[in-house]
């Protein structure tokens, strides 16, 4: 039986059997987000006509008996920084609303439709992706589906919601310093950053060009492996997206641990975290007999100088619109792109001379070990509105330091999935970090934290209708 629980990959299967209609499939998804949007604050843009001329296709290829994808009938949405044909790719900013409408998809939707999957609409965000919250200040906040006083986390946050809510089964969002792997962990996903470089940017609205990257989230490790060999391959529209072969890891993931050699990550990531986060990272270490700890040296750095070239960046991506324009900005985010716009240039050179030495000293952690885990968010999730948090007795800024344990990895591209580890309260993840090129070895620890029961995403039980 096919519902709102059903993953990607039982309803590619039952739509490829026969057993129900991509177009039924859609049509209580569409039912769904209408019950349930408004509490969310998921989608931004739901197109309608255009999914139901999708998976109405898909019905037909059936009946001539064509074959059918491996996404087939999948319904999914992302985050309103991707081109959508017809739509004014936002970006979550009041600014960009007008904009002409899109001209054509970004590849990777193109990419997930050829494999049978049937787009449903834009997702809410943090505004241009500058946010660790999910609160935006011109569509309202993505509410966390597990307890709608708190945040989603972001700047994913309507694809952590859309999907954490039984709204889809599959999203996209995007990811500079942790924007997937935090509302992940808040929300009680499967997150997936694939390496730097993996997957196209291509027609998406940009952050900070040397640190984005696109990846999906899913409730099941399979759901993240499905999507994400659908989109793998060389892209010539991006310039950065050059892998160095297309592989695919679906079948992969039933290989356990096999001699994959796992560590504990201390140092940085063993401080300035509540309990929960520190207890997450001991239970996946112990269902792992991970029992070595290293350390990624001068992380707090990688994180400081991640903050410059973020800052940086985007401040002179948006230099022209911040002189003639500043008022139509969510104050929090103007002041800070303001901020990193007058930065001087030579922190911009030195926090990228930094990043090349840091990544040749992560490399050389990864000749002795192949997988590492770390916590993925420094706590819970915190409530709307709530501004501030006490890590290790000393109060902090929510917005900027929810990405405190993301931050130093983004900043060298090296692929990670995000795990929810199942306890009490509020989900919360963990990190799974590979080297470069190496997403397998993430998947199949996840699934095998999956397969163990380890990781598991929570079922928003009043959401099941």
């Amino acid at each position: 039986m096919i519902d709102a629980q059903s993953s990607a990959a039982a309803i590619a299967a039952a739509v490829r059997s026969g057993t129900v209609s991509a177009r039924a499939v859609l049509d209580a998804t569409l039912a769904r987000i209408e019950r349930h949007n408004a509490e969310l604050g998921a989608f931004t843009d739901v197109v309608a006509a255009r999914a139901q001329a999708t998976a109405d296709a898909i019905d037909r290829k059936r009946a001539a008996g064509a074959p059918l994808g491996p996404l087939a009938g999948v319904p999914f949405a992302v985050k309103n920084l991707f081109d959508i044909a017809g739509l004014s790719t936002r970006a979550g900013s009041k600014i960009n609303r007008d904009r002409p409408p899109a001209e054509s998809d970004a590849t990777l939707i193109t990419r997930l439709e050829a494999a049978g999957a049937v787009l449903v609409g834009a997702l809410n965000m943090g505004e241009y992706a500058y946010d660790f919250t999910g609160e935006n200040a011109h569509d309202g906040p993505s509410r966390n589906p597990h307890d709608r006083a708190h945040m989603t986390g972001g700047s994913s946050g309507g694809s952590a919601a859309a999907v954490a809510g039984l709204l889809v089964p599959l999203s996209l969002g995007s990811d500079t310093n942790g924007s997937i792997r935090v509302p992940a962990s808040l929300c009680g996903l499967f997150g997936f950053k694939p390496t730097f470089g993996r997957l196209s940017r291509a027609r998406t609205y940009p952050f900070v060009a040397s640190l984005d990257h696109l990846g999906p989230l899913a409730r099941t490790t399979a759901d993240l492996a499905l999507a994400y060999d659908a989109m793998q391959g060389l892209d010539p529209a991006d310039p950065v997206c050059r892998p160095p072969a297309v592989e695919s890891v679906a079948g992969e993931l039933g290989r356990g641990l096999g001699n994959l050699r796992v560590a504990v990550a201390g140092g940085h990531f063993a401080r300035n975290g509540l309990p929960e986060a520190f207890a997450a990272v001991e239970r996946v270490a112990q269902a792992l007999d991970a029992t070595r700890t290293i350390e990624l040296p001068e992380a707090h750095r990688a994180r400081a100088a991640a903050y410059v070239i973020t800052a940086i960046e985007g401040g002179t991506l948006h230099r022209e619109q911040l002189r003639t324009r500043a008022a139509d900005y969510d104050p929090d985010t103007r002041d800070r792109l303001i901020a990193g716009a007058m930065l001087p240039a030579a922190w911009y050179v030195q926090a990228q001379r930094f990043r090349r030495w840091y990544q040749e000293r992560v490399m050389e952690v990864f000749r002795d070990v192949d997988v590492i885990i770390a916590p993925a968010t420094p706590s819970r999730a915190p409530k709307l509105g709530q501004k501030t948090f006490t890590l290790d007795g000393v109060e902090l800024a929510v917005r900027a330091n929810l990405g405190i344990y993301t931050q130093p990895l983004s900043f060298i591209g090296l692929p990670i999935v995000t795990v929810p580890v199942a306890q009490e309260g509020l989900p919360i993840g963990v990190q799974i970090i590979a080297a470069p090129w190496r997403e397998d070895h993430a998947l199949r620890v996840a699934a095998e934290l999956e397969q163990r029961g380890v990781a598991a995403a929570p079922i928003a039980k009043d959401l099941l209708t």
